[in-house]
């Protein structure tokens, strides 16, 4: 029951999954400072439901629909048409590449889909008092001796696109293959230039996407537009 005396925090749910919906706006619902006025299914009625009445913060899957918006995208969308109103991303594969990336276009958490109701509770009353949150499982990823702790507890003016070296986890040799990839060279011409074999470099390579959290070319060259080449 929500008393008086509680400041009650508007809440929007975005995820293609109905019953994901259903279930986070259940478990919500016993939580007297927390209040979820609309769940949706596309992008695209977030958006006109934020235009009509903003809300504080907005727990969105990362992945909607094959045409949806990506969710870097919305992302975006969300922090420049509504910026009273503050992401909290739910992904199922939160890399060190993919929190990195969703802090920059403008999120203010980052939870996994595989943790408890509460950590996603906890999140919701972080973002909505001001402040960036991170799982506690993320504190511990560093990139280039910069630790994600640095983001946490701060505000929206935040620069985050020096605080982490997305391609600093990779190794000398994964970097290489991709900057030779970026720069248009075939798996076959690599492999000549290091005097590897063809199937050394593809490992090399689909390590690297795995640690960047990114599964196609398409994805790389997305990556690369927001972080620049490996150096």
């Amino acid at each position: 029951m929500r008393t008086l005396m509680s400041k009650t925090h508007s809440i929007m749910l975005l995820d293609d999954h109905e019953m994901v919906r259903q279930g986070i706006e259940l478990g919500l619902s016993n939580e007297a400072d927390l209040e979820v006025v609309g769940s949706f299914g596309t992008g695209r009625e977030l958006l006109e439901a934020l235009a009509a009445q903003p809300v504080e913060v907005i727990i969105m899957d990362f992945t909607l629909g094959p045409t949806e918006l990506d969710g870097l995208s919305l992302i975006r969308a969300v922090s420049r048409r509504f910026k009273q109103s503050r992401p909290v991303v739910l992904s199922s594969h939160c890399t060190p590449a993919t929190v990195s990336m969703a802090l920059k276009a403008g999120c203010w958490g980052v939870v996994g889909k595989t943790q408890k109701l509460a950590e996603l509770i906890m999140a919701v009353r972080t973002v909505a008092q001001g402040y960036i949150y991170l799982q506690p499982g993320m504190l511990s990823v560093e990139q280039g001796r910069q630790s994600i702790l640095e983001w946490v507890n701060f505000k929206s003016n935040l620069e985050v696109s020096a605080a982490l070296r997305p391609n600093a986890c990779l190794t000398p040799k994964e970097q290489e293959v991709l900057r030779c990839f970026l720069d248009g060279m075939l798996v076959s011409s690599i492999a000549i230039k290091f005097s590897r074999s063809t199937s050394t470099i593809s490992t090399q390579k689909q390590s690297a996407y795995r640690k960047l959290g990114i599964r196609t070319d398409s994805e790389l060259f997305k990556f690369t537009r927001q972080f620049g080449k490996p150096e």
